[in-house]
């Protein structure tokens, strides 16, 4: 995803999830919070172009998988993963989070949480 893709979905902060809703027949981002997860109300207009460039995206299992956007500081990952490993990092966050930054907890078990992505996401790659 380019940052210009990126700009283009106008989620507020640095982390967010995406996935096809069969509910409401679109994809929906939804960003983790300390209050749980909070819907974008924006239109996605990039998700096209960010789908058409990224083939296994638009493969993603509607309502099953989702596309976990992690975009904080210097981080470009992204991972394809099930929907209720999306809203386990929710969780952590809302279980974790201290005063208005999150506090050093938070940001610890997220990188834990991202660490075990990508120790998945190798592991699977060289099987």
């Amino acid at each position: 995803m380019t940052d210009a893709q990126w700009e283009a979905l106008a989620i507020p902060i640095g982390m967010a999830f995406l996935f096809y809703s069969s509910l409401d027949n679109k994809v929906v981002a939804l960003y983790p919070s300390p209050g749980g997860p909070i819907e974008s109300l924006l239109p996605l207009q990039s998700w096209e172009e960010i789908a058409n460039d990224n083939p296994q995206v638009r493969e993603m299992k509607p309502d099953v998988e989702g596309l976990l956007i992690h975009r904080i500081r210097s981080a470009r990952d992204y991972y394809l993963i099930p929907i209720d490993e999306c809203f386990k990092l929710v969780g952590i966050i809302r279980t974790h989070w201290k005063g208005i930054s999150g506090g050093y907890t938070v940001w610890e078990q997220v990188a834990t949480f991202l660490s075990a992505l990508r120790q998945h996401a190798e592991s699977e790659f060289y099987n």
